[in-house]
């Protein structure tokens, strides 16, 4: 790998063959083999037989234990997926896998020393038709009809409760340690956006706590959520699902942040 202020690990389970940046590295997660020049996660240190569950954080916690320690504590270090990925200025709407190249972020950007951390810019979680909370979060409902006229009430966990289990994420909560369990609940109640996909950059240090504090959480979840019981899109990826709420929690209350751009491309 080359000596650079800034990597990016692009953690995919489709060839990204449009991808031309050196400081881009293309990390496999797929069940097929691992194609040439892309890195695998499937040795050392892994949990590989998790990836139907686990998603792009099969590799996430291959680099924590095989890599991690090896990278330069200076240098910004970052995750992006095979369809997203991080973009400087977004002055154009029509970006494409054809051009792509042009507008993504190869180099730490001028204000970034005033942060500990970079994150995806949110997504809002509420606005859904009443037909489909009727539809999905009707165990919401019964539990507190309010839902149907106050805005406030469409947040993070009736969003999670309507797409992948209800009851899901507030078990999994009862999981993390006092501190974090009562914060994080409270950020779920109070809040109808998150920083989606799973995405960040930040130095070694912090990727490190990040770490340290995901997988022993997620490793006390697999108690409660049996693998043979997930399946399909609500499930069937629990999880990353459960990662990618706790990300935007985690980061937001334990490091110095900046939201930055990014793009997903729907033609690949």
């Amino acid at each position: 790998m080359n000596s650079t202020n800034l990597k990016i690990f692009c953690v995919t389970n489709k060839k990204v063959n449009f991808v031309k940046k050196p400081q881009y590295y293309l990390s496999w997660v797929g069940t097929d083999e691992t194609p040439k020049d892309y890195i695998s996660c499937n040795n050392k240190d892994n949990i590989y037989y998790k990836e139907k569950f686990y998603s792009e954080l099969t590799f996430h916690y291959w680099f924590w234990k095989n890599l991690l320690q090896n990278e330069d504590q200076k240098s910004w270090i970052g995750f992006c997926q095979k369809r997203r990925f991080w973009i400087k200025e977004k002055k154009n709407s029509n970006i494409t896998k054809e051009n792509i190249n042009d507008y993504l972020i190869t180099e730490p950007l001028n204000d970034w020393s005033k942060y500990e951390a970079i994150i995806c810019k949110p997504i809002k979680v509420s606005g859904a038709k009443k037909s489909k909370i009727f539809k999905r979060g009707w165990r919401n409902i019964l539990h507190d009809p309010s839902i149907l006229f106050l805005k406030k009430k469409e947040n993070i966990l009736l969003h999670f409760d309507m797409h992948h289990g209800y009851g899901n994420l507030e078990k999994a909560i009862n999981e993390l340690t006092d501190d974090d369990k009562k914060d994080f609940k409270n950020y779920v109640i109070k809040n109808d956006s998150f920083n989606p996909h799973l995405m960040f950059i930040a130095k070694p240090n912090i990727i490190n706590k990040w770490f340290e504090s995901l997988f022993p959480w997620l490793h006390r979840c697999e108690k409660l959520f049996k693998f043979e019981h997930l399946k399909n899109y609500d499930t069937g990826r629990l999880y990353a699902y459960l990662a990618e709420r706790y990300l935007s929690y985690w980061f937001r209350k334990n490091t110095k942040f900046k939201e930055e751009n990014w793009i997903q491309l729907d033609n690949f």
